[in-house]
């Protein structure tokens, strides 16, 4: 898989979604505009690397890359991003596979992407929500977002929320240092580089909705990560965390044209 110029690549990690990405990879190829699709799987046993490759052989647009094992949400992250980036992509969706991201919000974020570097796909900004959640689900999302934002001085309401557009020349300036982080903290820790490197951040209301199919891959020990990370990234020494931030997040209500 090549992208073309002013191409955009969809980034979609999974672990045993065969049920999903069948029906997931149309729905991508079917929107407009036109995007490419990068599937990162990490030895699913349940066939959905096979399932991702016959899609391959036959649509172009369609990449696989297979990794040996469970290696974690964030490197598989980082390994599909350098792969879209080398092969041309200008722009970078990332995404769940399991229809908690509704693909039709895909054309939304990738159209604020004309006044940002980064779009995120909010939850907590005006117009956004969630749907099949329960009460101690909601309580924990909310509070991670919050503690985060209040501990790391983020300007976006959703700090942990992983439906993000990319403009290729942030992305290479975030990953040219190592990521630390797995799960809810490397979305916080993403957000965070991006931030400090002066980034236009915005962020488009979204429904997130639980899976469709298949178990969440959200552990406690990922939580736990994210909790004990963040006071280390307020803290970092790191010189990639270190720019000074230029402050510039503009929340799109339903009624604003510009997201849509």
């Amino acid at each position: 898989m090549r992208a073309h110029p002013e191409a955009s690549t969809v980034v979609v990690p999974t672990y045993d979604e065969r049920e999903n990405v069948e029906v997931l990879l149309p729905a991508l190829l079917g929107l407009r505009p036109r995007v490419s699709v990068l599937v990162v799987d990490d030895g699913s046993p349940d066939g959905t690397g096979d399932a991702v490759e016959a899609v391959a052989a036959r649509e172009p647009r369609v990449g696989l890359l297979r990794r040996a094992g469970k290696l974690g949400l964030g490197t598989a992250y980082v390994e599909g991003f350098a792969r879209a980036l080398a092969e041309g992509a200008d722009r970078v969706v990332q995404m769940d596979a399991d229809f908690s991201h509704d693909p039709r919000d895909v054309p939304r974020l990738l159209a604020a992407l004309e006044h940002a570097d980064l779009v995120i796909g909010s939850r907590y900004c005006r117009g956004g929500g969630t749907r099949n959640w329960g009460l101690g689900r909601r309580l924990v999302s909310r509070g991670g977002s919050f503690y985060a934002r209040l501990l790391l001085g983020l300007p976006v309401q959703d700090v942990t929320g992983g439906f993000k557009a990319w403009r290729a020349e942030l992305l290479r300036k975030v990953l040219r240092d190592r990521v630390r982080s797995e799960g809810y903290g490397f979305q916080i820790e993403m957000t965070l580089r991006a931030h400090r490197r002066g980034a236009r951040i915005r962020e488009v209301p979204i429904v997130f909705e639980d899976r469709r199919v298949g178990q969440s891959k959200m552990s406690g020990a990922i939580f736990r990560e994210a909790v004990l990370m963040v006071p280390r990234l307020a803290l970092s020494a790191d010189s990639s965390l270190r720019h000074s931030p230029r402050r510039e997040s503009l929340r799109w209500g339903p009624g604003d044209s510009r997201g849509r």
